[in-house]
């Protein structure tokens, strides 16, 4: 099985994920959401244990620069829009997932 890390290069905490994984010679599949968007079924599986509020990264510079605290707003559609708004990285392994930098439950998972 292959661990996928939906990230963005720049992301600090997705390359601590990467190192993560790669110290311990377990495969990962890099998606870069910021050149392709996550997929429906992605979405609903990583949904299925967060919430889709939970995926915006509200402390990143992207949401402050769209002033998106002081705006209504249809979450999935702005993420859609503006991938850059994700909280990364977002790390799953068959139906487990989680958001942002997790080696202790990252160490849990029987990944082989």
């Amino acid at each position: 099985m292959i661990v996928q890390i939906f990230g963005k290069k720049s992301c600090n905490d997705t390359k601590k994920a990467q190192r993560f994984f790669k110290e311990r010679g377990i495969k990962t599949q890099f998606i870069n959401i910021l050149e392709k968007e996550i997929s429906e079924g992605e979405l609903k599986i990583i949904t299925n244990k967060f919430d889709l509020e939970d995926l915006l990264d509200k402390d990143g510079n992207e949401y402050k620069k769209r002033n998106l605290n002081y705006m209504v707003y249809d979450v999935k559609e702005i993420l859609v829009e503006y991938p850059a708004l994700y909280r990364t990285p977002i790390v799953r392994f068959k139906n487990k997932v989680t958001l942002g930098n997790q080696p202790i439950i990252w160490k849990e998972w029987e990944v082989k």
